[in-house]
């Protein structure tokens, strides 16, 4: 079976490490955050700041 990442197929040569891994379970679990009802309003656009962000470091956007 390939090696996928968020769902696109990886190439054998590009590195994948603890790092990207690290990177896409904070990106999950600020989703997960997300479903949550309680959220200010603040506390939303932070979150959704910092998903933003880290899609353009991991060129999800």
């Amino acid at each position: 079976m390939p090696r996928t990442r968020n769902g696109v197929i990886v190439s054998k040569e590009e590195n994948y490490g603890c790092t990207d891994y690290r990177q896409e379970m904070i990106l999950a679990g600020l989703r997960m955050r997300l479903q949550k009802e309680d959220l200010s309003k603040e506390e939303r656009d932070a979150i959704f700041k910092e998903i933003r962000g880290l899609e353009a470091a991991m060129a999800l956007d």
